[in-house]
């Protein structure tokens, strides 16, 4: 016998996460349960919480609170893009698996709207069949790994299993390059050419690396996939990392030493793109957008632009839906009995 109600479809668009607020307090919070995951700090447990209780998170964030209010504007920029982004997708799929419902929702690693949380409710509202999109492009531990992390543990709660599935990445999705590439020739008919265009991606410890982690790889590939769309000369473009944090060596070039070194031999100016973020948030609007302009302005650099991230470009948009309808479509075709 059928239930009273089809099985729904629900895709969850999954971003790193905020704090709630622009607050010592609140990012407190939010550093805590994000720094507390193996995933994202590799050092023994027991060490670490020293190091976290007794120095990080009694100064920290004092300092990153007063980051965030610089670019605060009534939320989070990264918790408002992803809400609209989700309401730019909804309509789109909302057809694609016939009679079957399908919606679209927001989630977080870390903060507010937690993974679980959402799926949680989600089950409660009859939601079957998961289609999970973490917006991380190219695919590392300390980021999608996260994500797989809180899937496995939410469904180690679970008695009645729903289906699920996960997008990896997509660092070299003809869409994604394409919306990329794009997104630079607007903002050069704009701004014009720089003498260098910067691809800097966040960081990670170069020991993760070593242990295996593809996420360096992922971005070369994808900044060379982009250089070569654009018709670049190998000497017009580099790829770096940021946002390092702790004393360990990280994965290099490192951006603000290479923006100091240009600086000071004569390079005049840079534009600087970051495609391992879908959303602009506190390492874009404020360490790339302003922190490296002035690393680079004060070294010799004469004219700095940030290029905003693909954010509720329409390509952008195309791209989410183009990951997310086959899979949608696909458990749509184990549901068949009910149309």
């Amino acid at each position: 016998m059928k239930p009273e109600l089809p099985p729904r479809i629900a895709v969850l668009l999954v971003n790193l996460g905020t704090p709630d607020e622009p607050t010592a307090p609140a990012v407190r919070r939010y550093l805590k349960q994000f720094l507390s995951d193996p995933r994202v700090i590799e050092i023994p447990k027991f060490l670490w919480a020293i190091i976290l209780n007794l120095f990080v998170l009694p100064s920290r964030p004092k300092r990153v609170a007063k980051a965030y209010a610089s670019i605060w504007e009534g939320d989070s920029p990264i918790r408002k893009i992803l809400k609209r982004q989700v309401e730019l997708l909804a309509p789109r799929l909302a057809d694609s698996a016939g009679p079957f419902r399908v919606s679209v929702h927001p989630a977080m690693s870390y903060g507010n709207p937690g993974l679980p949380e959402v799926m949680d409710t989600l089950r409660g509202e009859g939601v079957d069949h998961f289609v999970i999109l973490p917006l991380f492009p190219q695919y590392s531990a300390s980021s999608g790994g996260a994500v797989y992390d809180a899937l496995t543990k939410w469904t180690l709660k679970q008695r009645n299993l729903p289906n699920y599935t996960i997008v990896k990445d997509y660092f070299a999705h003809p869409l994604y390059i394409q919306a990329l590439a794009d997104s630079v020739r607007r903002f050069q008919a704009e701004h014009g050419k720089p003498d260098k265009l910067m691809f800097s991606f966040h960081g990670i410890p170069q020991p993760y690396a070593d242990k295996g982690d593809p996420y360096p790889s992922r971005c070369k590939c994808t900044a060379a996939q982009v250089a070569h769309a654009l018709g670049l000369q190998e000497d017009e473009w580099i790829i770096s990392f940021q946002s390092r944090f702790g004393k360990q060596e990280w994965v290099k070039p490192y951006t603000d030493v290479v923006l100091e070194d240009w600086g000071k031999s004569g390079v005049r100016s840079v534009q600087v793109i970051s495609p391992a973020f879908s959303a602009d948030c506190l390492e874009t609007l404020e360490e790339l957008a302003i922190e490296n302009r002035d690393n680079f302005l004060n070294a010799g650099g004469q004219e700095y632009h940030y290029i905003p991230a693909l954010n509720l470009d329409e390509a952008h948009i195309d791209l989410l839906e183009a990951l997310s309808v086959p899979l949608v479509k696909g458990w749509a075709g184990t549901l068949e009995g009910w149309a």
